[in-house]
């Protein structure tokens, strides 16, 4: 039984999710495109503080107790001739700040749709789609607090922008039961695993297409970082999806053996997700053991990357297999 009140509530909400997506990438791209000139703003301030608290190049004069670098060097006028830094929009803040609240509103259109239909709510395409979203998204907010990687947000962005609207133009299906064959507990583990590693991987695409941007001379370009940083952001977070991955095939063959009688049966998805593997585990064992870094690497991670796309994608509309109800 459909919950149709909370079905259209979870429609509404991935709508509300995507506008609050859109407004965080511009605000991200202005980050890259203004960014520096706010840091510039902020060290020259800085860099005056200092200066006048030493008393000033010219008046020799120390900073009296109490008073701030900006009082003394505007005096009465300082309300009339603001900073440069204060001046600057921190559009990089704005941008987290609609980047969480779209992340809030994208979690209730999932749970809403869970609850509609009772069920977990990734049982087809358009569901795949709007989770594995979810998932990139998270992973770039873990990372934002752990390792500050604001730069990519507006590509981060970018991919939730576009996935989502292919999956409400031409995914979109209707809230209602699963079929037959997903009608098991395994769908939490399998298939939560095989989401999870794909939102990663997608972050870890992004890292690794700027990484060969920023080879080619758009390193230190607005606030991206270099090539360097760019490279090794890419094969950690790799590394963290590689086990989940890892981890979802296992799963998926235990599942299948309870659902068909078999842990292998050569089905395009299997097949594509063990192709998928394959490569993703040459591009780690190339980088640990024959030191692989820059831009032969970073071609082994995008074929990877192009590998789980085609699983996702080509498999489910090309090939016709016991996993087409996806």
């Amino acid at each position: 039984m459909v919950d149709t009140e909370l079905a259209n509530l979870s429609n509404q909400l991935m709508l509300g999710t995507v506008l609050m997506y859109v407004v965080a990438m511009f605000g991200y791209a202005a980050d890259l495109a203004f960014g520096h000139r706010r840091k510039a703003a902020e060290e020259a301030v800085a860099e005056e503080k200092v200066l006048v608290g030493a008393g000033g190049p010219e008046t020799g004069t120390a900073t009296p107790a109490g008073a701030t670098a900006t009082e003394i060097t505007d005096g009465d006028d300082a309300d009339e001739d603001d900073t440069p830094y204060k001046r600057e929009v921190d559009w990089g803040r704005f941008a987290v700040l609609f980047s969480v609240l779209g992340w809030g509103l994208h979690l209730g259109a999932l749970v809403a749709r869970g609850m509609a239909v009772e069920r977990w709510p990734w049982g087809n395409m358009y569901e795949f789609v709007g989770a594995i979203t979810f998932a990139a998204v998270t992973a770039f907010l873990v990372l934002l607090v752990r390792q500050q990687v604001r730069f990519l947000g507006a590509f981060v962005m970018l991919f939730a922008v576009v996935a989502l609207g292919i999956a409400t133009l031409w995914l979109y299906t209707d809230a209602g039961p699963l079929v037959p064959a997903l009608k098991s507990y395994w769908i939490a583990i399998h298939v939560t695993a095989a989401i999870t590693a794909t939102g990663a991987f997608t972050v870890a695409g992004l890292s690794t297409v700027l990484y060969l941007a920023a080879s080619r001379g758009m390193a230190g370009t607005g606030r991206l970082p270099g090539p360097e940083a760019l490279d090794r952001l890419a094969y950690r977070v790799t590394m963290f999806a590689f086990p989940i991955w890892t981890f979802a095939i296992i799963a998926g063959a235990i599942w299948a053996d309870a659902a068909w009688g078999r842990y292998w049966g050569w089905d395009p998805k299997e097949i594509w997700s063990f192709v998928t593997w394959v490569v993703y585990a040459g591009y780690l064992h190339a980088r640990a053991t024959a030191g692989w870094k820059g831009r032969k690497a970073a071609i082994v991670s995008l074929v990877a990357y192009g590998c789980l796309l085609f699983n996702f994608f080509g498999v489910n509309y090309m090939f016709s297999g016991l996993h087409s109800y996806a």
